[in-house]
């Protein structure tokens, strides 16, 4: 699927998707400039994206391990390198990242809390749900509110994953 031009967007996604670009350090992003080719639908997504990410309740780098983690489960590359970069702002170090990809939850550098939560992004990825004892683990740690948003952030990067392969959206380039 080709990015849009400026005339296929509209000037205020237009505007919004160079900014964006511009916050990342990559050119206009693509996966915006494809999606955006639905202007009504880029607009409702961009809504509910930005109530998990950057609006959510959980912490920014919960968040982004979070991410991480569904993008190395999916290995989906854009979103993944996309999301070191927001990451790293988040307080995700080149630590973090390889414990992330090499030895995932389990690993002992991660905090009860965090090891909580990246096992049941796990559980979410490979069963789609979690079990009692996944929820008994992420309740000592998470409210409602969390618990909600973390199901629904997973799910939504999932969802974003597979729209990113099936589209084939090309790695967002670096600025000049």
């Amino acid at each position: 699927m080709p990015p849009g031009s400026r005339r296929e967007l509209g000037a205020p996604a237009w505007t919004f998707v160079r900014l964006a670009g511009r916050r990342a350090g990559t050119r206009a992003p693509v996966l915006f400039r494809v999606l955006g080719r639905h202007r009504r639908l880029f607009r409702g997504w961009l809504h509910f994206a930005g109530r998990l990410m950057p609006g959510g309740v959980l912490p920014r780098r919960e968040t982004e391990l979070v991410i991480l983690r569904v993008a190395h489960l999916r290995d989906c590359r854009y979103e993944f390198d996309h999301h070191v970069r927001l990451g790293a702002r988040a307080g995700v170090t080149r630590a973090d990242l390889a414990r992330l990809v090499e030895r995932g939850p389990e690993d002992d550098g991660w905090s009860p809390r965090e090891r909580a939560i990246l096992a049941a992004v796990d559980a979410l990825q490979a069963e789609r749900d979690l079990d009692d004892a996944a929820w008994e683990r992420l309740r000592e740690h998470l409210d409602d509110q969390e618990c909600i948003e973390l199901v629904m952030l997973v799910g939504h990067y999932d969802m974003l994953a597979t729209a990113i392969t099936a589209l084939r959206i090309p790695p967002d380039l670096p600025r000049r």
